[in-house]
């Protein structure tokens, strides 16, 4: 496969959008391409951590390992996506796993170019600040939903969150695998396939594999909402 063009995919990316083109061509020094087939792991919970990276094509999941080897799914990233900001920042060990769920590749920025950029433009920096923000506020929702929200709410939540309309009528393709899903929901498989065929027995969804068909979308928001 060819090389991507690093200055022009920086360009269309929110967080690099900020940087003058003089700026984003400072930063293809100290950025390389990692490509990996599914099932790849592309860093070790531990392992040092020396910039950060973003998804260009593919999925990448982030997740902890218990010590009965039960894994739990901290975050599905998708094309455009970035992370490991937080962890270059604090110059600490990465404290999750990373790993392709399909064939992908992605661009690792160095921290040292990172930090040139950040001294160097105030707006990348708040742009930066910005991206962080809205990743700590997802945990944030993520925390709350796990500990205030019923099984069927998470599940209703999340189907609502992957509508591109909600309308009756709209297809939402699940991205990954059910298991992932149920992990990142917090849910066990068997709870997530249940909460599933109760809302398509009460009408609301129709299951159709990976494809679950919006019924009555007014009945799944009083339920995420509940």
């Amino acid at each position: 496969m060819s090389h991507i063009d690093v200055t022009a995919f920086l360009q269309h990316q929110p967080l690099f959008q900020q940087l003058s083109p003089v700026q984003r061509a400072a930063l293809v020094p100290g950025t390389r391409e990692v490509r990996g087939q599914k099932g790849q792991v592309i860093f070790q919970k531990g392992d040092p951590c020396d910039g950060m990276y973003v998804v260009v094509f593919g999925k990448v999941k982030l997740a902890l390992t218990a010590q009965n080897g039960q894994e739990k799914v901290m975050e599905i990233l998708h094309p455009g996506q970035s992370f490991a900001e937080a962890v270059m920042f604090l110059n600490r060990p990465c404290p999750v796993m990373a790993q392709f769920l399909e064939d992908g590749l992605l661009l690792h920025v160095s921290a040292d170019v990172i930090m040139g950029a950040l001294a160097s433009d105030p707006g990348f920096a708040r742009s930066m600040l910005a991206g962080l923000s809205l990743r700590l506020h997802s945990m944030v929702r993520d925390v709350e939903r796990y500990s205030v929200e019923s099984s069927r709410q998470r599940v209703a939540s999340y189907l609502l969150q992957q509508a591109p309309a909600q309308t009756d009528g709209t297809v939402v393709h699940l991205p990954v695998n059910k298991n992932l899903i149920a992990s990142r929901l917090n849910l066990t498989p068997e709870t997530f396939s249940r909460m599933l065929h109760q809302l398509a027995d009460e009408g609301l969804v129709d299951v159709q594999g990976r494809d679950i068909v919006l019924c009555n979308v007014a009945g799944l928001q009083q339920d995420g909402h509940a």
